[in-house]
C-alpha cells in the first residue's frame, strides 16, 4: 500500500517508516522536523512540513493518492503539557483534526492512530482495560482522548475506519542501533537512565518515592518498540481486509517500578550511577499496566521482546552509537 506516515522522523515514527518499507510499501515520510530527524528516515520519501498548514496536507494528498495514513505526530511531556496546556491541544487535537479532515476528503479509509495509555488517568483496576473509564489527569492523555472521539464519531458517518492503539511505555531500540531515540531533553525513564550511565547527566532523578507501590515508586509497562510497530501492521492488516474500527492496549501486562528499572539498567551496562529523588511530577499516575488480551484475541498479536533487560540492551547499545561512547571510554570514564 502507499501509507502516509505523519511524524515518521521521529522515535516511533521511524521505526513505522522503517518496517513499512522493509515489507514493501509505499511509504511517504511528513514531518515538521520540530523533534524527529531526517537521517532517522530509513524508508521512503521525506516531506517537511507541518500538519497545520492544511493547504500543503490538501496538495500532499491530492498529488500522492495514500490509501492508509499512520498518525504518530505529536507532543508526547506529560509535564510539559500541564506547564502548556494550549501548545498540547494545538498540535494533538488541533493538527490531528487537520489531518483526519484531509483523509475524509481524499476518501483515504484506512487511519492507525497513535493513542496512549494517558487517557485512562489513574485507573480503579490494573491491569487496565479498554473499556476502562477515560478520565486523563493531564492535557496530554485528555488530548489523546478528543482525537479518540473525533475518530468514533467520524466513522460513525463517513467510511472511514480507523484503529486506536494505546500505547503503555515504549523503550528500546533498532536492534541494529540505526534508529532509536534521539530526544536532546529526554524524558523516558530508560533513555534518562542510561544518559545517567553514560555520564552525560550527574544522576537520575526519581519523581516521588511515596506512592502507594510496593517500592514507592512508579510503576509502568514497558513494551520494546518493534514489538509495538508489530501490532501496527496487524491493524493495517486489519484495515485493508476491511476491518472494522478498533482501539486496543499495546503492552506486556505486568510493569516494573522505577527503582527496579534502575536495577536493571545497572546490570546491563554495568554502572552503578547516582539516583536522588525529587518530589512528585504532575500528571503522574502511580501504576498503568496494560490489559492487552483483546488485540492478543482479534489481531493475533505475539510479543516477541518481552524481556526488560533486552529492551534496557538495544537502547543501550543505541545511546552508545548515539554519542560516540564505546565500552573502553565508559569503563575509564567510571573507574
Amino acid at each position: 500500500m502507499k501509507v502516509l506516515v505523519t511524524g515518521g522522523a521521529g522515535y516511533i515514527g521511524s521505526h513505522m517508516a522503517r518496517t513499512l518499507g522493509e515489507q514493501g510499501h509505499d511509504v511517504v515520510v511528513y514531518d515538521n522536523l520540530s523533534t524527529g530527524h531526517r537521517e532517522s528516515v530509513l524508508s521512503g520519501r521525506l516531506v517537511v512540513g507541518d500538519l497545520a498548514d492544511t493547504a500543503a496536507l490538501d496538495a500532499l494528498f491530492a498529488g500522492e493518492k495514500f490509501e492508509a495514513v499512520a498518525h504518530f505526530a505529536a507532543h508526547i511531556v506529560v509535564d510539559e503539557s500541564v506547564r502548556e496546556p494550549i501548545k498540547y491541544y494545538r498540535n494533538n487535537f488541533v493538527n490531528a483534526l487537520n489531518l483526519i479532515d484531509t483523509c475524509v476528503r481524499h476518501k483515504v479509509d484506512k487511519f492507525i492512530f497513535s493513542s496512549t495509555a494517558a487517557v485512562y488517568g489513574i485507573p480503579d483496576r490494573v491491569p487496565v482495560t479498554e473499556d476502562a473509564l477515560l478520565l486523563p489527569i493531564n492535557p496530554y492523555g485528555a488530548s489523546k482522548r478528543m482525537v479518540e472521539q473525533v475518530l468514533r464519531d467520524v466513522s460513525h458517518t463517513t467510511g472511514f475506519r480507523y484503529v486506536a492503539l494505546r500505547y503503555f511505555n515504549v523503550a528500546g531500540a533498532d536492534p541494529q542501533a540505526r534508529i532509536g531515540q534521539k530526544y536532546k531533553d529526554a524524558t523516558h525513564l530508560i533513555t534518562v537512565s542510561l544518559r545517567a550511565a553514560l555520564g552525560l547527566r550527574k544522576d537520575l532523578k526519581v519523581f516521588g518515592m511515596d506512592y502507594d507501590t510496593p517500592d514507592g515508586t512508579c510503576i509502568r509497562d514497558y513494551i520494546h518498540v518493534d514489538d509495538l510497530i508489530d501490532a501496527h501492521m496487524l491493524a493495517l492488516g486489519h484495515l485493508a481486509r476491511g476491518g472494522r474500527s478498533r482501539i486496543y492496549n499495546c503492552g506486556y501486562g505486568h510493569g516494573y517500578s522505577v527503582k527496579e528499572v534502575a536495577g536493571v539498567v545497572r546490570q546491563v551496562t554495568g554502572i552503578d550511577f547516582p539516583v536522588s529523588e525529587t518530589g512528585r511530577r504532575e500528571g503522574d499516575p502511580p501504576a498503568l499496566v496494560a490489559d492487552s488480551s483483546l488485540i492478543r484475541a482479534e489481531l493475533g498479536w505475539v510479543p516477541r521482546h518481552d524481556d526488560l533487560a533486552y529492551i534496557i540492551k538495544t537502547a543501550w547499545e543505541w545511546e552508545k552509537k548515539l554519542y560516540g561512547r564505546d565500552e573502553k571510554q565508559i569503563k575509564e570514564k567510571n573507574r
